[in-house]
């Protein structure tokens, strides 16, 4: 045991828990934590950002790729507001996070001083929990209890509020083992029983698997189901780098932009198995029509899931990993043939839908010729992380991953700007090259962390697909709105090759195909940041496309079926 301050604790307990890695920005409400850091940077890893928002998206991606709870840490104030969309991103898509931020000393607090804010009542909506610490006696307890809460059940981020005198007022510390999570309820016996019988009953099972499965690391046991009652898996955007593209089960993502063949077997199947994933509205369309005619089973840890969006006939509550083994356990092995046949048939019309597009494309410089040739050079290893907007839904329907864990993305806020310090954070976390898939105007949110990927020479391959326009939103200009672009033609005159070399990076134009290959192999072979400038069609339309408050019955496959509407 050892006497030591409240901002000593702090980084003692990070590296108690395991923490090696911290995102953050310093400012004088945490120059103790900063000073702190400093003397322990044999032990802790500090990564400083260009802006506390790309900090805290960096934490996020560290978490995604390795399941650990990402740190972060920012001052008082405008410091902590600016957490805020990283915190909210992390909540939507069930990340685990602890943000440390600083506040001003407690004598203060309700003063109106200098940067002061009350951060935990403006988070409260978007975190599992959030601590607002007045005893440094209780610091250390604190800092465990929240990385306890962060990882257990569904996951999510937890913050901690520090004010100035908690972090220089000194008691004793000792150190303790790593905190476990909280012991996850078990499904009731009656429930799997249910589940197992729809199961032995189905003839067109299909496996629909989210970010709740992927986080769980169940891939194998997924694939071994599908193996045993000869089922289909299709995932959610959050559910994909779960299962490897190779596997001939897999259907790919479903829903408002998923691939024909997923959404079409969700909609035909007689059973849908949902495990880990909350049915939301862009995955389902219209929920009065989505798959009517199938048995449902929802397997979640988290009780307010269940039968939130979709009535279900079995809803199962608990751990999904030993929920979802004693169903594979008890259930019969079967074979289904005409399933087969109709899930081949999907595929071939798929096929036939992106050979058509591809045919008539005006240019080679497509988003499916340009992942032809991510796929090929980029490795099982790399990480893709990516912005929001087409590109995000282009590199859901092509990017191919083989290993788990490998994507980094924002589902549920869809936030723009995410992607460069996603990107920044999921490579130092993993150790392999990481490819952002960018556009022009989600770049333009966040760049300043190019900053941060070159001060620490960080292999991040952006490839920014510039179409001078906010290529989603325009899109739905297009189709649904007469074609009047209000505010979405950027119109911007930014060089983003010479923007990236001013900031010291690497950076190169591709208008066609071959040239992105040239641009891609030599970005491949680059120790460090390497911007890769592509230009494509700003007509260029993601599709497949569920129209809002669709269903599968009104897939938008082609341009020219909604324009002779």
């Amino acid at each position: 045991m050892e006497r030591m301050t409240g901002s000593r604790i702090i980084i003692e307990t990070l590296i108690e828990q395991g923490v090696t890695d911290v995102f953050g920005y310093p400012g004088g409400q945490v120059l103790n934590i900063y000073d702190e850091l400093y003397k322990a940077g044999d032990r802790i890893n500090h990564v400083l950002a260009a802006h506390e928002q790309g900090a805290a998206h960096a934490a996020d991606g560290y978490s995604r790729v390795t399941g650990k709870v990402g740190v972060v840490i920012a001052t008082s104030g405008p410091g902590a507001t600016n957490l805020v969309t990283g915190i909210a991103t992390a909540m939507l898509d069930s990340i685990p996070m602890v943000a440390i931020t600083g506040n001003v000393p407690t004598s203060l607090i309700g003063r109106d001083s200098f940067q002061e804010v009350n951060i935990t009542g403006i988070t409260l909506p978007i975190t599992k929990h959030n601590y607002f610490v007045s005893d440094v006696s209780e610091l250390a307890d604190t800092i465990r209890e929240a990385f306890r809460i962060a990882k257990s059940g569904r996951p999510g981020p937890v913050l901690i509020d520090v004010p100035k005198d908690v972090q220089i007022a000194e008691c004793d510390f000792e150190a303790v083992g790593v905190v476990e999570p909280f012991p996850q309820e078990i499904a009731d016996d009656a429930d799997i029983d249910k589940a197992v019988e729809l199961i032995n009953n189905a003839e067109r099972p299909y496996i629909y698997i989210g970010g709740g499965a992927a986080g769980a690391g169940m891939s194998k046991e997924i694939m071994a189901l599908a193996e045993k009652i000869d089922g289909y898996i299709g995932c959610t955007f959050m559910g994909l780098s779960a299962i490897s593209d190779s596997y001939d089960r897999f259907l790919g993502m479903q829903g408002m932009h998923g691939q024909y063949a997923s959404s079409m077997a969700n909609k035909e199947a007689d059973l849908i198995i949902g495990v880990g994933v909350r049915f939301s509205d862009r995955a389902t369309g219209n929920t009065k029509k989505y798959s009517k005619n199938a048995k449902i089973i929802q397997l979640d840890t988290d009780l307010s899931e269940i039968n939130k969006n979709i009535k279900v006939h079995v809803g199962i509550i608990g751990n999904i990993v030993s929920s979802f083994e004693r169903i594979l356990e008890r259930c019969e092995e079967k074979k289904h043939p005409e399933w087969k046949e109709r899930i081949d048939t999907f595929r071939a019309e798929a096929q036939r839908i992106s050979d058509e597009a591809d045919r008539k494309a005006g240019t080679d410089m497509t988003p499916k010729r340009i992942f032809d040739v991510i796929n090929e050079l980029k490795g099982e290893d790399a990480v893709i992380a990516t912005d929001v907007g087409q590109h995000q839904m282009w590199t859901a329907q092509y990017a191919h991953f083989e290993r788990t864990r490998r994507f980094a993305s924002s589902g549920g806020l869809g936030t723009m700007g995410y992607g460069l310090g996603a990107a920044i954070g999921a490579q130092i976390a993993s150790g392999d090259k990481t490819i952002l898939i960018t556009g022009d105007g989600s770049f333009g949110m966040n760049l300043n962390e190019l900053a941060t990927a070159v001060t620490y020479n960080t292999p991040v391959i952006i490839v920014l697909m510039n179409n001078g326009v906010l290529g989603m939103v325009r899109q739905w200009q297009t189709l649904f709105y007469g074609k009047r672009y209000s505010s979405t033609v950027l119109g911007r005159k930014t060089d983003f090759v010479k923007l990236a070399e001013a900031f010291g990076a690497k950076a190169g134009r591709a208008a066609t195909s071959d040239e992105f290959r040239a641009q891609f192999k030599a970005a491949m072979k680059h120790d460090g940041p390497y911007l890769i400038d592509t230009i494509i069609d700003m007509d260029e339309f993601v599709l497949p496309m569920l129209p809002p408050g669709g269903s599968i019955d009104d897939i938008i496959t082609t341009k020219e079926q909604e324009e002779k509407k």
